[in-house]
């Protein structure tokens, strides 16, 4: 008996070295992997940008493991198990400047809420240090010769581009197709589309691929994906932030605007990016209109003594989709807004677009001058050439083919000034509306059925083009999900939209985040775990 007795401390001790020793090895071997106890996955999913950036600053974790955290992921969920093919390229310095801004976090301190924080951008987003391609295979290989301003604003606040991810073929439809690239999947339900044209962006940040995103709306493009993937998505007010160094669809809608898990991820965002840009004449504008933090409209109640337009003729009658708005109505009701029934037959969205798009008309001229600014040495000089290369995937080869007819006279085109003039009939529309009922927004179901499944072959029903055209300011956010199936287990997501009036970027975050919090819908897709 005294000999056992007298093993159980040797034992003991044998046991918490070897723990010991097998912990250390863990984490020497592997300082990012989430598997490791100190490093476990939750510090970095579904964690927002001020969360991230309170641990970065109490030294829990580093910018580089955050990266590789990321990059695991990627490599995991995008190009093995469900394969999501959101990435069409990882930067491949992405460590090595996370290891450079951590070392700059200790010498002179954090330049401010992204530093250190991993984004993806849409590939029509120019990258001096790596190709934009706009998800053409002919230009694969296009390297600009400078940074878009957006994403230069992007660096000089810290953030990392992790990636550049796919998008419908230059921006010219819904689905997320292109010649590059092929199909990017919804995490939702994998035989549905995220929507688009920015669905790289939407499923990247959906599946944790990166904390946020950027994309760029021509008609429904970051409010689409983000509808479909349970994420919050900001077109601003027309001239907010700058297009110089995207490529181009229209520039008489184009805008870019944050793909995030939340309203407050999206205001920080609208911190960084908004402002004048000398080289993109529409951001003069802006002027005067920019608040000195989004974050400060923050408000859980701010949906107290809002009045909000139901825009009757564009709710549409699917009814999933009719049963998560009607809960959301209630829901804004239940925080203290005033519901007000908007009966117009001139904003059904279909009307909207077959008068008012210009897309036809500005997009091969448009293209043509983004083309100027890559030099001689671009794989694609003009938008004639990019024709001739017989890569155009073929869903947006009529846009690009009857735009090309129309050259180069597209802009004197009497059809097109019509078209302008409409839109600016329909500006003033908005405007009447919205005074004579008192409105702070509209709001509306972003799209009128659930998003597209791949094998339909077009996006129907989405609503996005009213702000467009209105070149007002809208934010989608998560309403809900439709009866889950075999195919989507979780159900679809269903985005609710507000649109607001011009420059009313802080109004549409009080109403949009009292709204996320009341409901908090949002919740990341169970094939990402």
């Amino acid at each position: 008996m005294r000999k056992s007795k007298g093993l159980i401390p040797i034992l003991t001790a044998a046991i918490l070295l070897l723990s010991t020793f097998l912990s250390g090895c863990s984490t020497a071997t592997s300082p990012a992997s989430p598997s490791a106890p100190a490093k476990s996955e939750s510090p970095f999913l579904e964690t927002s940008i001020q969360d991230l950036q309170k641990g970065l600053s109490e030294g829990k974790y580093t910018s580089e493991e955050i990266v590789r955290f990321y990059l695991d992921r990627i490599e995991k969920y995008d190009k093995q198990g469900p394969k999501l093919n959101s990435v069409i390229l990882v930067n491949p310095k992405a460590i090595e400047e996370a290891k450079a801004l951590d070392q700059e976090r200790k010498s002179k301190g954090a330049r401010g809420p992204l530093h250190g924080i991993p984004i993806v951008l849409k590939d029509n987003f120019d990258t001096a240090d790596m190709p934009t391609s706009g998800a053409n295979k002919a230009m694969a290989k296009s390297q600009p010769l400078k940074d878009a301003f957006l994403t230069k604003k992007l660096r000089d606040a810290g953030a990392i581009i992790i990636a550049k991810v796919n998008l419908h073929e230059l921006a010219r439809a819904g689905t997320t197709m292109s010649s590059l690239a092929g199909q990017t999947l919804n995490p939702y339900d994998l035989t549905r589309t995220p929507g688009g044209s920015s669905g790289g962006t939407a499923t990247a940040v959906a599946a944790n691929f990166a904390v946020a995103g950027m994309g760029s709306d021509t008609v429904n493009s970051v409010r689409s994906p983000s509808s479909a993937e349970s994420l919050v998505g900001v077109r601003p007010t027309y001239g907010l932030l700058s297009r110089t160094g995207i490529i181009p669809a229209a520039l008489t809608q184009d805008m870019a605007g944050p793909i995030t898990r939340s309203v407050a991820d999206a205001a920080v965002l609208l911190n960084i990016l908004a402002g004048v840009d000398p080289s993109d004449k529409i951001t003069a504008a802006a002027q005067g209109h920019i608040p000195s933090d989004y974050s400060a409209f923050l408000k859980k109640d701010g949906l107290k003594g809002k009045r909000l337009g139901v825009v009757k003729a564009i709710v549409g009658q699917d009814p999933e989709v009719t049963k998560v708005f009607n809960k959301a109505l209630e829901d804004m009701k239940t925080q203290g807004a005033e519901i007000i029934y908007i009966d117009d037959p001139n904003f059904d969205t279909k009307k909207i677009s077959a008068e008012c798009d210009v897309q036809v008309w500005e997009s091969n001229p448009n293209l043509d001058d983004y083309f100027k600014t890559l030099g001689p040495n671009a794989p694609i000089h003009n938008s004639k050439e990019l024709m001739e290369s017989g890569t155009l995937d073929k869903s947006i080869q009529k846009l690009i083919n009857d735009s090309q007819a129309l050259m180069p006279n597209n802009l004197k085109d009497p059809k097109y000034k019509k078209a302008l003039e409409n839109g600016a009939a329909l500006r003033e529309l908005v405007k009447k509306t919205m005074d004579d009922n008192k409105l702070d927004a509209f709001v509306y179901p972003h799209q009128q059925v659930l998003v597209a499944k791949i094998a339909d072959g077009g996006q129907p029903g989405r609503n996005g083009i009213l702000a467009s055209i209105a070149q007002t300011p809208a934010i989608t956010v998560p309403s809900g999900f439709s009866t889950p199936d075999t195919n989507a287990p979780q159900g679809v997501p269903i985005g609710v939209e507000f649109m607001g009036r011009q420059w009313s970027e802080p109004t549409l975050v009080e109403i949009a985040y009292a709204y996320e919090q009341a409901t908090h819908h949002h919740k990341p897709p169970k094939v990402t775990p």
